[in-house]
């Protein structure tokens, strides 16, 4: 099978890539471009120009139903995908090269860190990017402080609790809690 040049494609297939590929390069540009864009957006005086700015950093038009308080902080942006009215709370981090999907209807408390991305534990391969997508489906709600590893689905409807680690996928209409998180009850209700 040819490998494609396309470090970006290679990164939301969850091909692992060492640090020393050539592709890197294209990576650095694009921090660099997110950066200046997070600074605008971070000191944005309204609602309606950090949506402008949050639809320019990821490639695509953010709804008017969604809400981001800044300060956000990215690497890349253009593979975040959210959905529409999404409410993300200030001091989010969503390192995104391996992909974020946000659904409709989600909700992410202040200082929520998603990431897309990890390394191998053992020393010899640990300058490698492992890529693994991030799915938030409909009506799932991020607690403040929680983490989200690389490779998670949070189900629909489910409840990730403030300060928890997430470390495996979180069933539809579940509430999880804790480090590494587990299942503690089911959401009441049908919303």
């Amino acid at each position: 099978m040819e490998q494609s040049n396309d470090i970006f494609a290679r990164l939301r297939s969850g091909e692992q890539v060492p640090l020393d590929d050539p592709g890197f390069r294209q990576v650095a540009a694009e921090v660099n471009r997110a950066l200046r864009l997070l600074q605008q957006l971070n000191s944005a005086e309204d609602t309606d120009q950090v949506r402008r700015l949050l639809s320019t950093l990821i490639g695509s038009q953010v709804d008017e139903s969604t809400t981001l308080f800044p300060p956000l902080y990215t690497n890349y942006g253009r593979n975040i995908t959210l959905g529409r009215n999404v409410f993300i709370n200030h001091a989010c981090s969503l390192l995104d090269l391996g992909g974020i999907m946000i659904e409709d209807d989600v909700m992410i408390g202040p200082r929520v860190n998603i990431t897309s991305e990890d390394h191998p534990v053992d020393i010899q391969h640990r300058k490698t990017l492992v890529p693994g997508q991030v799915i938030i489906r409909k009506h799932a709600w991020i607690g403040a402080g929680a983490t989200v590893l690389p490779g998670i689905t949070i189900g629909e409807g489910a409840v990730v609790a403030a300060g928890a680690v997430v470390t495996k996928d979180v069933p539809s209409g579940t509430i999880v809690g804790g480090v590494p998180a587990k299942h503690l009850k089911q959401v009441e209700g049908d919303g």
